[in-house]
This record gives structure tokens, C-alpha cells and sequence, in this order.
């Protein structure tokens, strides 16, 4: 089945102009395997939890991720379009491109993606975050995998927090970790008994393997906090734990100039990895591991959506470093000015 017009006009010189309008579709006939998948959709909408993409409406927005409003900010679309035409004729910021300013990545960071803006952004953001070093990926969702897909190793424990976001499910469930448990939520002494019931287990072993600890700073859905100082406080027990924190919904709304959580409560040194992504408060795409060199170059070598994916375009890494460049400026106005207009309903 399909619904379009075709319009001709003919010319005294013997030319024909066609123009097809409306929009051309194909409709075939359905295989064994849609019907199968259209009986699972059609289940899913009795129970009412069918999903459908809509375009944008006048609502008030109480439901995207822009926080702060950076991904209408004015200031910083100005700021991203004078620094896309400063680059127009520059090569510095960009290897291999022949002088032009690059639109995409072209590739994998490890063939012909990578770029100097890259690796000026990272150092930017690893200063910022008060981190030893920082690595670039293209969403939270791959940090997440990258790290608890590829990190824990056969004999390592993974315990996570029954609230923490999908992406980590995921990466859990690549992992080669053999003890993998869910603490309740926030609940810190539930936390500890699992890290006592893996170390008794691994107790006569010669490598006692490490236990990594997944939380986030902030939960989206109720909006609570993570009690960090307490969770730094239970790993101080035992030699073997780390704290992976997912600094999603605190970038940019939490800390001085939205440095996250971690920094507001000066706990750098004791979390072993940070995931801030863009995609939220900071108005754009793309996130950032934070953690020492050594995870660094390990996650270069071995994680797989790090290294299988073609990376962030050039102009992605511009928009990012021009919604932090304006955060830092005018944190407190940035903020203040959500507030008051959110308010205004």
C-alpha cells in the first residue's frame, strides 16, 4: 500500500519535469516472526506499559533531563557557534583532518577517532571533577558497560544498589564477577553483611579477589541521596572494596560550579571511579569515566563498547566544553534563573 502524488510538467523544448509528493510506504504482508512479536507488543499494551515515541508539546517540562536548561541556554548556543566558526579554519584542535574542522569522529579513538579536542577535553574534565585522569565515552550507558562489563575479574564480587540504573544491570550481567548480589537500598549494614559473607567465602584463597560497590549519588525517581560518607566509611573495613559512583543526576546541579556529590563532600580520593555524563544537566551527549591512569589505559585496552564504537563527533566535544565553560561562569544565575522560572507556572 502506498500514498503519494505525482505531478509532470512538460516543457516546449521537450523536457519533463516530476516531482513526487507525500510520502511513499510499503506495507507487506506479515511474517511468522512479526506475528509473534506482535502478540508480545499487544500483551505489553494490556498491561498498559506500552512504549511510544511522541514529539515534544507545550507542557511545562517536568519530565527531561534538562535540569538547568542549558540545552536551550542562549548563552551557550552563542558560545557553540563562535567556537565551531573559530575552528572553521584551524587545525590545532584536530589530527589528521588536513587543516578542515571535522563534523564526525570518522572512527574508533583507537584507529583515526581520537583528536586533540578530545584529549584536551579530558584533561578539562579530570581537572574540573578533581579527578587523576578522565575518558570520554559516548553515554552513561556505556560508561556503565564499559566498566562492570570489562573491569571485574572472574574472582571479584560485584554489589550494587537495588535502586542503581539499568546500564549497570547490563554491565552486570557481561561480567565474568562470580559473586554478584543487590544490597538494599541506602541500607549500609546491608551492605557490610555482603561484604563479610564474600570475604568469608574467599578467606583460604590466594587471591582473595575485590569487591566493587555500585551506587549512585542521586536517585532520579525519588530523588534521595546516597549516604557516601557512610559507604566510604564501611570499605575503610575491609581491604578489598571500591566505590563505582554514578554521578548522572548530579552533574551539574550538585557541588561548587556542579562539580557532583563526590566533590561537594571532598571524597575524591576515597571513590575509585566517577561516571558524569552531558546528557542531563549539562545539555548535551556523552559522558566521562574519572579515575586513575592505570583504569584508564585498562579501559582503552580491553572495554569493548569503548573500542568497537565509532566516537563522539568533534562538535559534540565543543558542546560540552561550552555548557561547562558557561556552568562555571554563572553556576549560582544558571541555577537561580531554572528555579524562578519553574516556579512561574
Amino acid at each position: 500500500m502506498c500514498s503519494f502524488e505525482l505531478s509532470l510538467s512538460f516543457f516546449k523544448d521537450g523536457s519533463v519535469k516530476w516531482e513526487i509528493k507525500g510520502c511513499l510506504r510499503f506495507v507487506l504482508a506479515m511474517t511468522d516472526l512479526e506475528k509473534k512479536l506482535e502478540q508480545i507488543i499487544q500483551s505489553r499494551a494490556e498491561r498498559g506499559l506500552l512504549r511510544k515515541l511522541s514529539l515534544e508539546n507545550n507542557l511545562c517540562d517536568f519530565s527531561s533531563n534538562d535540569y538547568l536548561g542549558l540545552a536551550r541556554n542562549s548563552e551557550v548556543r552563542n558560545l557553540f557557534i563562535s567556537s565551531l566558526s573559530t575552528l572553521k579554519n584551524s587545525s590545532e584542535s584536530v589530527s589528521g583532518s588536513g587543516g578542515l574542522a571535522l563534523l564526525g569522529s570518522t572512527g574508533s579513538r583507537l584507529l583515526n577517532g581520537n583528536s586533540r579536542a578530545a584529549l584536551a577535553l579530558e584533561d578539562f574534565l579530570a581537572s574540573y571533577h578533581r579527578a587523576p585522569s578522565a575518558l570520554l565515552v559516548n553515554s552513561g550507558y556505556d560508561g556503565n558497560l564499559s566498566f562492570f562489563g570489562y573491569v571485574p575479574q572472574h574472582k571479584d564480587a560485584i554489589l550494587y544498589d537495588e535502586l542503581i540504573h539499568a546500564s549497570v544491570h547490563d554491565g552486570v550481567k557481561i561480567s565474568r564477577a562470580q559473586f554478584i548480589h543487590q544490597f538494599k537500598h541506602n541500607n549500609v549494614e546491608d551492605l557490610k553483611r555482603l561484604c563479610k559473607q564474600f570475604n568469608d567465602q574467599i578467606k583460604n584463597r590466594e587471591d582473595q579477589g575485590n569487591i566493587f560497590v555500585a551506587v549512585e549519588t542521586v536517585y532520579s525517581m525519588d530523588g534521595d541521596l546516597a549516604p557516601l560518607k557512610d559507604l566510604v566509611d564501611c570499605a575503610k573495613e575491609f581491604s578489598n572494596v571500591y566505590i563505582i559512583v554514578d554521578e548522572a543526576h548530579a552533574t551539574g546541579t550538585f557541588g561548587e560550579q556542579g562539580r557532583g556529590l563526590v566533590c561537594d563532600l571532598g571524597l575524591e580520593k576515597y571513590i575509585f571511579a566517577r561516571l558524569h555524563t552531558f546528557g542531563k544537566a549539562m545539555g548535551n551527549h556523552g559522558a566521562v569515566i574519572l579515575g586513575s591512569t592505570i583504569l584508564r589505559d585498562y579501559l582503552i585496552n580491553y572495554a569493548r563498547p569503548i573500542i568497537y564504537s565509532t566516537f563522539l563527533s568533534h562538535h559534540s566535544l565543543i558542546g560540552i566544553r561550552c555548557a561547562y565553560e558557561i556552568l562555571s561562569q554563572n553556576y549560582v544565575q544558571v541555577c537561580g534563573y531554572r528555579v524562578i522560572e519553574s516556579t512561574q507556572i
